[in-house]
C-alpha cells in the first residue's frame, strides 16, 4: 500500500512539473506554424505603440502648470488642481450634458437605421436596384462635414429653405421656422444629419454579416410556411446578433468621444448652450486660451470614462449574452 501510495504521489508531480514546459512547447509550435501571421502583425504593433502609447507621456501636462519652451523638469507641478477646476466649472457640466445627449441619440439612431436599412435591402430581389440603392446610400459618407453642414444650413434656412417651403406649402406652418437659431432643435438636427450621412456606410458590415447566413435556413423556414417577416425575426436578426453586440460595445466605448466637427460647423452663438460638447470645450477653454494643462485634463477625463464604459458594457454582455469584445 505504501509503495502504491508513493507511486500515486509521484505521478501528479511529474504532470505538474511538465505543465509549463508543455504550454511553452505548444506556444512555440503555434508560433512556428503561424510565423508569417505574426510577422505581418509587427508593423501594426509598432504603429500602435508609437502613435497610441508613447503619446500618453503627454498626460503629465495635466499635473503641471505647463509652459511651452520649458523642459520637463522645469515645469511647475500642481497635482490635481486642473481637475478640481474642471469639476467646479458650470460650462464643463453643460458640455458633458450636451455630449451625452447627442452621443446617446446618435448611438440609438446609428444602430436602428443601419440595421433596418440592411435588412430591408437584403430583402430586395431585383439585383440592379439593390446595388444602385446601396451605392447611393453610402456615398454621403465620403462627403466632408463642411459640405454637409452647408447643405443642412441651406435646407433649414428661414429664407427660401427647402424644409420651410415644403412645410408652408402643405399648410403645416404659417411662417418660416428658424431651425438653426433654436437650441432645443439642435440635438435633433445633428442626429438626423449624422444618420443621413452614415446610415449607408454603417449598413455595409450588417449586409456582410447577413450574407454569411446559410441559405438553407431560409429554405427550411419557407418549407415550414414562415413569412418573410418571420424569417427576418427568427433567422436574419439572430444571425447578425454577434455583429450587433460587438459593434454596440465598441460604440459605447466612444460614447463620450464624439468629436466636435458636427457641432462646430452646425452651431452658432444662439445655440451654444446646446452645441458645445467636451471636445469643443477642450478646444475653446484649453488650447484656445493657452491653457494646455487644463485641456489635457479634459482629454484624460474623456479617455478614462471611455475605458470604464467599454469594460463595463463588455462585462455586462459577457455575463448576460455570453458575447464580448475581450
Amino acid at each position: 500500500m505504501k509503495a502504491a501510495t508513493g507511486l500515486e504521489k509521484t505521478g501528479p508531480k511529474k504532470q505538474w512539473g511538465t505543465h509549463k514546459p508543455a504550454s511553452r512547447k505548444r506556444f512555440w509550435k503555434t508560433f512556428k506554424n503561424q510565423k508569417f501571421l505574426y510577422m505581418m502583425s509587427i508593423p501594426f504593433v509598432i504603429w500602435a505603440f508609437v502613435f497610441s502609447y508613447i503619446p500618453l507621456w503627454g498626460w503629465t501636462m495635466a499635473f503641471q502648470q505647463y509652459k511651452p519652451g520649458f523642459g520637463f523638469f522645469e515645469q511647475k507641478w500642481v497635482g490635481l488642481t486642473h481637475f478640481q477646476t474642471l469639476f467646479t466649472d458650470e460650462q464643463f457640466f453643460l458640455a458633458l450634458r450636451n455630449t451625452l445627449a447627442m452621443s446617446t441619440m446618435g448611438l440609438v439612431a446609428g444602430f436602428i437605421f443601419p440595421i433596418t436599412f440592411a435588412v430591408l435591402l437584403n430583402e430586395v430581389r431585383l439585383g440592379v436596384f439593390k446595388r444602385f440603392a446601396q451605392t447611393i446610400s453610402y456615398l454621403p459618407h465620403f462627403v466632408s462635414w463642411v459640405v454637409v453642414a452647408g447643405i443642412v444650413t441651406k435646407m433649414l434656412s428661414g429664407e427660401n429653405g427647402l424644409v420651410n417651403d415644403l412645410l408652408m406649402a402643405v399648410g403645416l406652418i404659417d411662417a418660416p421656422i428658424q431651425f438653426m437659431a433654436q437650441g432645443k432643435l439642435f440635438w435633433g438636427i445633428v442626429t438626423i444629419s449624422d444618420v443621413w450621412k452614415e446610415t449607408g456606410w454603417n449598413a455595409i458590415i450588417y449586409l456582410a454579416a447577413i450574407a454569411g447566413i446559410g441559405p438553407e435556413l431560409y429554405e427550411a423556414a419557407k418549407v415550414d410556411g414562415a413569412s418573410r417577416l418571420r424569417q427576418i425575426w427568427h433567422i436574419t436578426l439572430p444571425g447578425i446578433r454577434s455583429t450587433i453586440i460587438v459593434l454596440f460595445i465598441m460604440s459605447i466605448g466612444n460614447l463620450i468621444n464624439i468629436g466636435f466637427e458636427k457641432q462646430f460647423l452646425l452651431g452658432n452663438n444662439l445655440v451654444i448652450d446646446y452645441s458645445q460638447v467636451l471636445d469643443l470645450y477642450s478646444l475653446n477653454y484649453g488650447l484656445g486660451m493657452g491653457r494646455y494643462s487644463f485641456g489635457t485634463a479634459i482629454n484624460i477625463f474623456n479617455s478614462v470614462i471611455s475605458v470604464a464604459l467599454l469594460f463595463t458594457i463588455n462585462g455586462i454582455f459577457k455575463r448576460t449574452a455570453k458575447e464580448s469584445l475581450l
